[in-house]
């Protein structure tokens, strides 16, 4: 197997064509990937743990709640997660001209979308960027089965802490007070 020479840039992306919002384009170690818009029930999972995410951090003033950010963890890994929470402090100094988030988020969400390299690259090759990169939590969220999986940074690794069911209730030391129900969170 011949490797491939090509690796993208986050310069490379401010090439891509605008088509309205029905492609996202993320580069992880220079490899360029392309996802179609989510399916509704994916949207949805997403929209309502922000509302959530936000509505908490509008109470405490700890931080803030965004829904698909570009993150630049570099100018060849660059992602667009489902939803992001991050702390004051690192929200003042962690935003480009362009809006970009150029900080890792204490909290990463993906929302799981059909299909094995899907979910390989959410559960595989973004769990070890977003470990590298020093992101706090990471949920994986799946619509279809109605589950929620909690990473939580251990021995300086993302690691598997907790896989919530429909029953139970989400909470978070990263997030005091925070609290939902998984089965709220799906249509």
């Amino acid at each position: 197997m011949v490797p491939n020479p090509l690796r993208w840039t986050t310069r490379d992306l401010g090439a891509m064509p605008d088509d309205g919002g029905w492609k996202r384009y993320e580069i992880i170690d220079g490899e360029l990937l392309v996802t179609r818009a989510p399916h509704i029930r994916h949207q949805a999972a997403a929209g309502k743990l922000h509302v959530r995410l936000e509505t908490w951090s509008e109470v405490t003033g700890l931080g803030s709640a965004f829904q698909a950010p570009g993150v630049i963890f570099s100018p060849t890994d660059a992602v667009i997660p489902d939803v992001v929470w991050i702390g004051r402090e690192r929200l003042a100094d962690g935003i480009d001209g362009a809006g970009h988030l150029t900080v890792a988020p204490e909290l990463m969400v993906e929302i799981l979308s059909p299909g094995e390299l899907n979910e390989q690259r959410d559960k595989e090759v973004k769990l070890k960027l977003y470990s590298l990169h020093g992101v706090q939590e990471y949920w994986i969220v799946n619509w279809q089965l109605k589950t929620l999986e909690i990473y939580r940074r251990t021995d300086a690794q993302l690691q598997l802490a907790a896989t919530l069911l429909r029953s139970d209730t989400l909470t978070s030391p990263l997030l005091p007070g925070f609290s939902t129900s998984i089965a709220q969170l799906f249509l």
